[in-house]
């Protein structure tokens, strides 16, 4: 086995340290919050070099772009109940539970921030919401091809997801699921 694919196998240290890694800024940006730490407070409490962190991710910015994407792929997987209004239901119920668990504050607050952060920031922060696009994109596109009126993503970002997020930054009460599916219900 040559080096390349020591370096690409699952499970190994590799992604041991890319998980120990996103932990820390995850928790580091909620302790904190952004811009109040460092790479090196980052490495030492994932308990690694440094350079490790400048090797893989080469600045704070990349790794914590890494982290809100990992996350946002990890947990909001695209659902397929069989209907448009079930998929958006069941997707809106898990971001609800994504962004009010123990990191959703943490992270959410991390992407407002990347667009502070100069063109690294604003590259980050549409990197950001060009994958959420394309999750919304893939479930709006499945509703059409079953005949299915669908609306846009940004029709979903607008008037489903926007307002669960002002609730939680603002810390305007819980997101119930009838909150939720009447955001959904609203939309449709």
């Amino acid at each position: 086995m040559d080096e390349r694919q020591r370096a690409r196998r699952p499970g190994g240290r590799g992604a041991r340290v890319g998980a120990a890694v996103h932990q820390a800024v995850t928790d580091l940006i909620g302790e904190r919050g952004y811009g109040k730490f460092s790479v090196g407070e980052v490495a030492a409490r994932a308990g690694v070099a440094d350079s490790s962190i400048y090797r893989r991710w080469g600045s704070l910015e990349t790794l914590l772009t890494d982290v809100a994407l990992t996350r946002l792929n990890a947990r909001s997987p695209m659902p397929d109940t069989g209907s448009l209004a079930g998929d958006l239901r069941a997707y809106a119920a898990n971001v609800a539970r994504e962004i009010t668990g123990p990191d959703g504050l943490a992270l959410l607050h991390l992407s407002v921030t990347l667009s502070s952060l100069g063109q690294q920031g604003l590259q980050a922060r549409d990197d950001l919401l060009a994958e959420r696009t394309r999750q919304l994109q893939s479930m709006l596109d499945r509703a059409r091809e079953r005949g299915e009126q669908a609306p846009d993503a940004f029709g979903v970002l607008d008037h489903v997801l926007a307002p669960m997020y002002i609730r939680v930054l603002l810390g305007m009460g819980p997101l119930t699921p009838d909150y939720v599916d009447g955001l959904v219900d609203q939309l449709l």
